[in-house]
């Protein structure tokens, strides 16, 4: 999400937005995959790498009170190690690919998860590599050398809607954990969330006949829904057996009156005063429709969904609910 502040937050928070801000402007929006170049890289010392520091420096000054060479020895020398140890923890992050970023839609009341994959080119394993997302526990993976990793951030669903993320950070604090080597990338990235299905309301009887059977009378106008599976109950005049024939499984052809729909979930119809759970309702029903494999639609004020199945019709369904009411709002 994008970073604002307010001349009333606290000093943290305003350094921390104005910093986020001005690495936008100076990276601009990242094109996945990316690199992580040596000019995005930025590294601090940790608390540990501070604590070791001051460390230092009492070891230095007593060494040169005390004109000990053994103790200016064994300062330079650690200083020495401090330095390589900050070179190698920038090499653990340089060059590695970030290949995607996405979110899978998920329902609310749940967590949902951005996958990340990772690659390292490089002839070196990359350790303790950190993915995090704002405000949100990062997540370590070891890359081994030319290897790719993908990884699962967490992300709370709470409520419908589209979750919309605007960074997420790669850092590294190995080894030893002196300092912290890190960045931000700039990918836009969306989650949608589903309304959570729950409602006990019987679905809407079927405008048409049942699925799988070819209805009574019916002429030769009905109209050609397609092939499932084959399943107990069914009438054997039903089977392909022409595509049996050529080795396919027993399919069952379907068939639909003419224009006409075998569901339709209208939010008009439901009398619920809270529209929060009319959603969940048509959410349940629309899982429980495409789970037994019929045919359904919606009806939303201002939009309609014909009836189809699959799960991209389950997905518009689904979406559709999600953003209902709340697009102007975000």
């Amino acid at each position: 999400m994008p970073a604002r502040w307010s001349p009333l937050a606290p000093l943290p928070v305003l350094v921390r937005a104005r910093v986020a801000a001005w690495m936008r402007r100076r990276q601009g929006l990242d094109v996945l995959p990316v690199t992580l170049e040596r000019r995005r890289l930025y590294i601090l010392p940790t608390g540990a790498g501070v604590a070791f520091g001051m460390l230092l420096l009492l070891m230095l000054i007593a060494g040169l009170n005390y004109g000990n060479s053994l103790a200016l020895f064994l300062t330079f020398s650690l200083a020495a190690f401090a330095l390589v140890v900050m070179q190698q923890c920038h090499r653990n992050l340089l060059g590695i690919a970030v290949i995607s970023a996405s979110a899978p839609a998920v329902f609310a009341r749940s967590t949902g998860a951005v996958h990340l994959t990772l690659a390292n080119p490089a002839p070196l394993p990359r350790s303790r590599v950190e993915a995090a997302l704002p405000e949100v526990a990062a997540v370590a993976a070891d890359l081994p050398a030319h290897e790719r990793q993908r990884l699962e951030l967490p992300l709370p669903a709470a409520r419908r809607g589209i979750v919309r993320i605007d960074r997420l950070r790669l850092a590294t604090a190995h080894p030893f954990g002196l300092f912290r080597a890190w960045t931000w990338v700039h990918t836009p990235i969306e989650m949608m969330i589903y309304p959570r299905p729950h409602g006990s309301l019987p679905m809407p009887a079927h405008r048409g006949h049942k699925s799988g059977a070819r209805a009574r009378g019916g002429s030769d106008a009905d109209e050609w829904v397609g092939l499932r599976p084959f399943r107990d109950g069914d009438s054997p005049r039903q089977v392909d057996w022409k595509a049996y024939a050529r080795e396919a499984p027993l399919l069952v052809k379907e068939y639909s009156p003419a224009g006409s729909e075998l569901h339709l979930f209208d939010f008009a119809q439901l009398t619920d005063p809270d529209t929060e759970a009319r959603l969940a309702q048509l959410a349940r029903w629309v899982v429980d429709a495409e789970a037994h494999g019929e045919r359904y639609g919606v009806v939303l004020p201002g939009v309609r969904l014909g009836a189809d199945r699959g799960p991209e019709h389950r997905h518009r369904c689904l979406a559709a609910l999600a953003v209902f009411g709340i697009d102007d709002r975000r």
